[in-house]
């Protein structure tokens, strides 16, 4: 299972005009989703306006339900760097609708990830730089610590209704500056100096042979 958190820091809630939530709220990815380095993000079909956004990546350590924010740490076996690839123009229609998120977030390659990071060099995930490049050209440079719900909040939250196992891999949201990207384009991001990883988006050709 890949639970992921639409949520956002405050810096982009305020730059998109988004309303706090008083709650997180959760979407699945599928696990077709997840793509390491070496593999082309692809854009969905029809999609016109495919958005990156870097995020921190909670990876479960070991089974639980209902944990107590108290003890959510325990249950953190490390951490990853991810991308949340969203197809944006199907995203704002399913919003105005009410219609389910699902194929707009977890489409096939939304969600490239990193390698794994042990929890002893991430001693708080609450202070945490994330930024992001696109050809080389910075678009987010924010910190864990704007996020609007923190770690114990928002396992605690999700694991109340839906039991998380080891392996389970949690996004917890993405600094102000997510931006569009196109086939061709580069894109880096990283933890401050912990680590760092480079995709890029297929272009047309590739996406042709492939679909």
């Amino acid at each position: 299972m890949s639970s992921q958190y639409p949520m956002v820091s405050r810096d982009l809630a305020k730059a998109t005009g988004a309303s706090i939530p008083k709650k997180p709220l959760v979407f699945l990815k599928a696990t077709s989703a997840y793509i390491e380095e070496g593999t082309p993000i692809q854009t969905p079909p029809e999609c016109k306006e495919l958005f990156q956004e870097v995020e921190l990546g909670v990876i479960i350590g070991k089974t639980g339900s209902k944990i107590p924010k108290a003890s959510v740490m325990d249950y953190i076996g490390g951490y990853t760097l991810a991308l949340d690839m969203t197809a944006m123009d199907f995203l704002r229609e399913a919003r105005q609708t009410g219609g389910s998120w699902e194929l707009y977030k977890g489409f096939d390659t939304a969600c490239p990830v990193g390698k794994f990071i042990p929890k002893a060099k991430i001693p708080d995930p609450h202070n945490v730089g994330l930024w992001s490049k696109v050809n080389g050209e910075l678009k987010q440079n924010g910190n864990s610590k704007d996020l609007i719900f923190d770690v114990p909040t928002i396992i605690s939250h999700v694991s109340n209704y839906m039991t998380v196992e080891e392996g389970d891999l949690i996004l917890t949201g993405s600094p102000a500056g997510i931006c569009q990207v196109n086939p061709g384009d580069k894109i880096t991001c990283g933890f401050s100096d912990i680590a760092e990883m480079t995709f890029h988006v297929a272009d047309k050709l590739h996406q042709v042979m492939n679909g």
